[in-house]
Protein backbone atom coordinates (compact mmCIF):
# COMPACT_ATOMS: atom_id res chain seq x y z
CA UNK A 1 0.00 0.00 0.00
CA UNK A 2 1.58 3.32 -1.06
CA UNK A 3 2.08 5.89 1.34
CA UNK A 4 2.48 9.73 1.35
CA UNK A 5 3.72 12.08 3.43
CA UNK A 6 4.46 15.43 2.48
CA UNK A 7 4.45 18.61 3.39
CA UNK A 8 3.41 22.03 2.04
CA UNK A 9 3.60 25.81 3.22
CA UNK A 10 0.46 28.48 2.45
CA UNK A 11 2.01 31.94 3.10
CA UNK A 12 -0.79 33.12 5.60
CA UNK A 13 -0.87 33.03 9.29
CA UNK A 14 -2.20 29.66 10.91
CA UNK A 15 -5.36 31.42 12.52
CA UNK A 16 -6.63 32.67 9.35
CA UNK A 17 -5.81 29.11 7.19
CA UNK A 18 -7.37 26.61 9.81
CA UNK A 19 -11.08 28.04 9.78
CA UNK A 20 -10.59 27.41 6.27
CA UNK A 21 -9.43 23.89 6.38
CA UNK A 22 -12.40 23.30 8.43
CA UNK A 23 -14.54 23.98 5.45
CA UNK A 24 -14.69 20.93 3.44
CA UNK A 25 -16.88 22.90 0.80
CA UNK A 26 -13.64 25.47 0.58
CA UNK A 27 -11.18 23.11 0.35
CA UNK A 28 -12.64 21.27 -2.21
CA UNK A 29 -12.97 24.45 -4.27
CA UNK A 30 -9.32 24.87 -3.66
CA UNK A 31 -8.26 21.24 -5.64
CA UNK A 32 -8.29 21.47 -8.82
CA UNK A 33 -11.59 19.63 -10.80
CA UNK A 34 -12.98 18.62 -7.00
CA UNK A 35 -16.79 18.99 -7.17
CA UNK A 36 -18.81 18.24 -3.95
CA UNK A 37 -22.33 16.81 -4.04
CA UNK A 38 -25.03 18.79 -2.76
CA UNK A 39 -26.72 16.11 -0.21
CA UNK A 40 -24.15 15.86 2.81
CA UNK A 41 -26.83 14.74 5.53
CA UNK A 42 -25.88 12.23 6.45
CA UNK A 43 -22.10 12.96 7.85
CA UNK A 44 -20.38 12.01 4.45
CA UNK A 45 -19.02 14.46 2.09
CA UNK A 46 -19.38 12.57 -1.31
CA UNK A 47 -17.63 14.55 -4.30
CA UNK A 48 -16.06 13.87 -7.50
CA UNK A 49 -12.72 14.68 -9.09
CA UNK A 50 -12.06 15.35 -12.66
CA UNK A 51 -8.67 15.65 -14.73
CA UNK A 52 -7.98 16.40 -18.47
CA UNK A 53 -6.35 14.18 -20.71
CA UNK A 54 -6.25 16.09 -23.98
CA UNK A 55 -10.23 15.77 -25.43
CA UNK A 56 -10.95 12.87 -22.58
CA UNK A 57 -11.44 13.31 -18.76
CA UNK A 58 -11.05 11.13 -16.39
CA UNK A 59 -13.31 11.35 -13.67
CA UNK A 60 -13.17 10.07 -10.17
CA UNK A 61 -16.15 9.73 -7.60
CA UNK A 62 -16.09 8.92 -3.73
CA UNK A 63 -17.01 9.83 -0.14
CA UNK A 64 -14.69 10.69 2.38
CA UNK A 65 -15.64 11.00 6.47
CA UNK A 66 -13.60 14.14 8.56
CA UNK A 67 -12.87 13.92 11.87
CA UNK A 68 -11.60 17.16 13.09
CA UNK A 69 -9.29 18.28 16.31
CA UNK A 70 -9.35 21.93 16.58
CA UNK A 71 -6.84 21.91 19.94
CA UNK A 72 -4.41 20.17 18.08
CA UNK A 73 -5.62 21.90 14.21
CA UNK A 74 -5.91 18.29 12.89
CA UNK A 75 -8.40 16.41 10.66
CA UNK A 76 -8.45 13.29 9.97
CA UNK A 77 -9.51 11.89 6.18
CA UNK A 78 -11.29 8.25 5.16
CA UNK A 79 -11.88 8.03 2.29
CA UNK A 80 -13.09 5.56 -1.37
CA UNK A 81 -14.02 6.23 -4.38
CA UNK A 82 -14.25 4.91 -7.71
CA UNK A 83 -13.48 5.68 -11.25
CA UNK A 84 -16.00 6.48 -13.84
CA UNK A 85 -16.37 2.86 -15.78
CA UNK A 86 -16.47 1.02 -12.62
CA UNK A 87 -13.41 -0.62 -12.92
CA UNK A 88 -10.71 0.66 -10.68
CA UNK A 89 -11.69 1.42 -7.21
CA UNK A 90 -9.57 3.37 -4.61
CA UNK A 91 -9.58 3.60 -0.82
CA UNK A 92 -7.34 6.60 1.43
CA UNK A 93 -6.86 7.19 4.69
CA UNK A 94 -4.66 10.24 6.29
CA UNK A 95 -4.19 12.76 8.75
CA UNK A 96 -3.12 16.59 7.99
CA UNK A 97 -1.94 18.62 10.59
CA UNK A 98 -1.49 22.65 10.58
CA UNK A 99 1.59 24.18 12.37
CA UNK A 100 3.01 27.70 12.37
CA UNK A 101 2.17 30.95 12.95
CA UNK A 102 3.20 33.76 10.45
CA UNK A 103 3.18 31.06 7.70
CA UNK A 104 1.01 28.13 8.12
CA UNK A 105 2.87 24.20 7.27
CA UNK A 106 0.40 21.43 6.40
CA UNK A 107 1.87 18.05 7.20
CA UNK A 108 -0.12 15.27 5.69
CA UNK A 109 0.61 11.53 6.70
CA UNK A 110 -1.48 8.77 4.56
CA UNK A 111 -1.61 5.75 2.48
CA UNK A 112 -3.63 4.59 -0.37
CA UNK A 113 -4.54 1.20 -2.24
CA UNK A 114 -5.90 1.23 -5.85
CA UNK A 115 -6.79 -1.77 -7.55
CA UNK A 116 -8.38 -2.19 -11.26
CA UNK A 117 -6.85 -0.86 -14.51
CA UNK A 118 -5.71 1.99 -12.57
CA UNK A 119 -3.21 -0.25 -10.07
CA UNK A 120 -0.15 -0.33 -12.07
CA UNK A 121 -0.05 3.78 -12.60
CA UNK A 122 -1.34 4.19 -9.10
CA UNK A 123 1.72 2.85 -7.83
CA UNK A 124 3.96 3.77 -9.84
CA UNK A 125 3.35 7.45 -9.56
CA UNK A 126 0.44 7.96 -7.56
CA UNK A 127 2.73 9.82 -4.54
CA UNK A 128 3.96 12.32 -7.31
CA UNK A 129 0.30 13.14 -8.93
CA UNK A 130 -0.46 13.62 -5.03
CA UNK A 131 2.07 16.00 -4.65
CA UNK A 132 1.14 17.71 -8.17
CA UNK A 133 -2.05 18.21 -6.67
CA UNK A 134 -1.05 19.15 -3.24
CA UNK A 135 0.73 22.43 -4.90
CA UNK A 136 -2.30 23.61 -6.74
CA UNK A 137 -4.20 23.10 -3.39
CA UNK A 138 -1.83 25.52 -1.77
CA UNK A 139 -1.36 28.15 -4.34
CA UNK A 140 -5.30 27.93 -4.08
CA UNK A 141 -5.72 28.37 -0.77
CA UNK A 142 -3.21 31.01 -0.45
CA UNK A 143 -5.05 32.95 -3.21
CA UNK A 144 -8.41 32.93 -1.26
CA UNK A 145 -6.93 34.23 1.75
CA UNK A 146 -5.54 36.97 -0.42
CA UNK A 147 -8.52 37.88 -1.42
CA UNK A 148 -10.35 37.72 1.76
CA UNK A 149 -7.77 39.64 3.31
CA UNK A 150 -8.35 42.46 0.59
CA UNK A 151 -12.15 41.98 1.06
CA UNK A 152 -12.08 42.58 4.52
CA UNK A 153 -9.74 45.50 4.05
CA UNK A 154 -12.71 47.43 1.92
CA UNK A 155 -14.87 46.82 4.24
CA UNK A 156 -12.98 48.59 7.07
CA UNK A 157 -12.08 51.24 4.54
CA UNK A 158 -15.59 51.34 3.93
CA UNK A 159 -17.05 52.16 6.99
CA UNK A 160 -14.22 55.00 7.42
CA UNK A 161 -15.83 58.91 7.69
CA UNK A 162 -15.13 60.53 4.19
CA UNK A 163 -12.21 62.60 5.48
CA UNK A 164 -9.96 59.22 6.33
CA UNK A 165 -11.14 57.19 3.59
CA UNK A 166 -8.74 56.62 0.64
CA UNK A 167 -9.36 57.58 -2.81
CA UNK A 168 -9.41 54.16 -4.32
CA UNK A 169 -12.68 52.96 -4.96
CA UNK A 170 -13.51 49.95 -2.36
CA UNK A 171 -13.53 45.85 -2.99
CA UNK A 172 -16.68 44.35 -3.31
CA UNK A 173 -16.57 41.57 -0.39
CA UNK A 174 -15.26 38.03 -2.17
CA UNK A 175 -18.19 35.63 -2.14
CA UNK A 176 -17.31 31.21 -1.90
CA UNK A 177 -14.75 30.85 -5.01
CA UNK A 178 -15.61 29.29 -8.20
CA UNK A 179 -14.19 25.38 -8.13
CA UNK A 180 -10.84 25.45 -9.13
CA UNK A 181 -9.79 24.65 -12.75
CA UNK A 182 -9.54 21.07 -13.84
CA UNK A 183 -5.62 20.11 -13.93
CA UNK A 184 -4.37 19.54 -17.60
CA UNK A 185 -2.58 16.52 -18.33
CA UNK A 186 0.19 18.38 -19.09
CA UNK A 187 0.45 20.54 -16.25
CA UNK A 188 0.14 17.26 -13.89
CA UNK A 189 2.39 15.16 -15.66
CA UNK A 190 5.22 18.25 -15.77
CA UNK A 191 4.45 18.69 -11.95
CA UNK A 192 4.68 15.27 -10.93
CA UNK A 193 8.03 14.78 -13.35
CA UNK A 194 9.52 17.16 -10.98
CA UNK A 195 8.54 15.68 -7.86
CA UNK A 196 10.09 12.15 -9.62
CA UNK A 197 13.49 14.27 -10.69
CA UNK A 198 13.73 15.54 -6.63
CA UNK A 199 13.40 12.01 -5.72
CA UNK A 200 15.93 10.40 -7.75
CA UNK A 201 18.45 13.29 -6.97
CA UNK A 202 17.74 13.32 -3.65
CA UNK A 203 18.54 9.63 -3.11
CA UNK A 204 21.80 9.73 -5.42
CA UNK A 205 22.95 12.39 -3.38
CA UNK A 206 25.70 11.21 -0.92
Amino acid sequence: MPSVTEKTTIPSPLDQVWPLLRDPALVASCIPGATLSPDQSDGLWRGSIRVKFGPTVAAFRGEASLSYDDDAHRVTIEGRGIDQRGASRALASGVVTATGADTTELNIDGSFSVTGPLETFANAGGVHVARALLAEFSANMAKVIAERGSGAAAKSNAALPASASTAQPATPSVKQPAPAAELSAGRLLWRAFLSWWHDLFRKRKP
